[in-house]
């Protein structure tokens, strides 16, 4: 009897976590979907509306977003192009050389491939998907036209990811040399609005108050 009893006792538990377990299972899928989505332009949405000054605010901020994640993009590029340029070197087609980009380059441009090769696998056109990916992200349609040219033409897609990569390169060197020049000039708001009255505060105003009480 008492087996009986454990043994309703347990398939009536199986029963009712069935629905639980489904659920959960459910929900993890949908998580490595979203894990592996490309990061979103900003949206700033709420109750409140603002008017124009929220509208220009909203605006700023997407702007400053949308240009963070193109320089993180352009940062890891020549790591790719390099991905790139190796397996092609070593016999890969386009397809398969995005592939390898894809699995050991940056997740910061491998959740962008990864949708190339997910359609390509899905049956959609390879070309396609890459002209896809240079018009909804402007940092890589360069590496989207050479392997394009390289699908369609047959072009050799080395010589022409090894001169990308250089330029990249250059690009980031430029960009950091100018950022390195305005530092001097973002360094005088502190100095002169924090160091100097702090300055001021632990020398000079001593020395008055000193003096004024020998007065």
């Amino acid at each position: 009897m008492s087996y009986l009893v454990v043994g309703c006792g347990v398939g009536w538990g199986v029963i009712a976590a069935a629905p639980i377990m489904g659920r959960a299972r459910r929900r993890r899928v949908v998580t490595r979907v979203q894990d592996s989505s490309p990061p979103r332009r900003i949206r700033i949405s709420g109750g409140w509306d603002g008017g124009p000054v929220g509208r220009v605010v909203r605006g700023l901020v997407r702007r400053r977003r949308d240009r963070a994640i193109d320089a993180q993009l352009l940062v890891d590029l020549p790591t790719v192009l390099d991905l790139l340029g190796v397996a092609i070197g070593a016999g890969a087609t386009p397809r398969g050389a995005l592939e390898t980009a894809t699995r050991w380059g940056p997740p910061t441009i491998g959740v962008h491939l990864r949708r190339v090769v997910l359609v390509a696998e899905l049956g959609g056109a390879f070309v396609d998907a890459l002209r896809t990916l240079a018009a909804e992200t402007p940092p890589l349609a360069p590496v989207a036209e050479v392997l394009i040219a390289s699908a369609q033409l047959g072009a050799p897609a080395g010589t022409a990811l090894a001169r990308l990569g250089a330029e990249t390169r250059s690009t980031l060197r430029r960009a950091a040399e100018a950022r390195a020049r305005t530092l001097p000039v973002k360094l005088l708001f502190p100095l002169v609005f924090l160091v100097l009255p702090a300055f001021g505060l632990l020398t000079v105003v001593p020395a008055i108050l000193s003096a004024l009480q020998r007065l």
